[in-house]
Parts: structure tokens; sequence; C-alpha cells
């Protein structure tokens, strides 16, 4: 008998010093520059990575806590990585837009990419309205919502109006973000 003594090659080692927001996980530590209201950085420890689903469409979203409030990265990897953050906390009513629910079910009817309304003395182009399910880390049943998403005119602002059953609409400022200004930080 003949035992093969060759050592087996090591598992290649993770660059941690170029690591992606793709490849970030619960407790990384996540660094976006210059994207608090001060023009400051906002560093957070992901306590929360949930999967997101659209017909075909998977995305992620990282989580964590930055002075005191919950702060979000939707991670989309695709044929190229993008990624929007939702760093002020706000919840926005539907009266505070000045939509109503019907004004949002004709919307949705339509599926018209022209439509649009005014906020905030901005004109906010419809994008899309689907039905997207999230699961949480190790869960294997999802939770639907209905979501709305809009796109402030000349603009890399978003604002998404979510349903969820039993729950008010609720809608909430995003901002683009590019990937690579992202610093991941591996916890150990």
């Amino acid at each position: 008998m003949f035992f093969d003594r060759k050592p087996k090659p090591a598992a290649p080692q993770e660059d941690l010093a170029n690591l992606k927001i793709t490849d970030a996980r619960r407790g990384d530590t996540l660094s976006v520059p210059g994207a608090a209201a001060d023009f400051g950085d906002i560093d957070f420890t992901v306590d929360r990575l949930d999967g997101y689903e659209a017909g075909a469409r998977r995305w992620i979203e990282l989580s964590g806590m930055w002075r005191d409030r919950r702060v979000y990265l939707e991670v989309h990897n695709e044929d190229t990585t993008s990624v929007l953050g939702n760093f002020d906390g706000r919840r926005i009513t539907l009266d505070e837009l000045g939509l109503t629910e019907d004004d949002l079910a004709q919307i949705d009817e339509r599926q018209n990419p022209a439509d649009f309304f005014d906020y905030s003395g901005k004109f906010w182009l419809y994008r899309f309205s689907r039905e997207i399910g999230v699961f949480r880390a190790g869960d294997t049943l999802g939770r639907g919502f209905y979501c709305w998403q809009f796109q402030e005119q000349d603009s890399k602002r978003f604002l998404s109006i979510r349903k969820f059953e039993g729950e008010p609409f609720a809608g909430s400022l995003w901002v683009s973000v590019e990937p690579a200004d992202i610093t991941v930080f591996r916890s150990t």
C-alpha cells in the first residue's frame, strides 16, 4: 500500500484588506464615508442580514445601529453591484407625501414610468411596484410586502413605500452609494 503524503493545498486566504460590500456578513463593521447628514462617516456593525426576492431577482439588506438608530444598506449584485443606503431612520406617512392608498393603487395598475408626484418641492418619478419577499437570516419562511419605488428627478435619492399586511404604509428615503466607497472590516 502506498499513501499519498503530499500536503493538501491550503484553502485560499481571504484578502481582508480588500473586502467588498458583497463579502460583508453579520458581525462585520461597515464604514460609509460622508453619508451622515453632517457629511461624517457612518460606521456600524452588521447585526442583521436579510434576503429579499421579487420574482427571479434576489438581493440582501445589511443593517445595524448607528447613533441610536437603525441604518440599512441594500446590496444588489447582478451584472454590476449597486447599493442603496437608508441612513436617516425616518418613516414617512402617505399624508406627509400627499398621497392616498387609492393614488398608489392607480399608479400600480398603470405601471407607467411617466407617473410622478410632487413631495417637498421635488418631482418623484415612478420606477416600479411589486410584491417583495423578505427572509430574515435563519428563517425558512419569509414575509411579504408590497413596495412602490420612486426616484427623485435628476438625483440619486429614492423613495420606497412599503405596505406589510396589517401595518400602515411606510415611506423611507434611500440614496445611491458607490459600492467601492464602502469599507468592510471583517469581524474576528
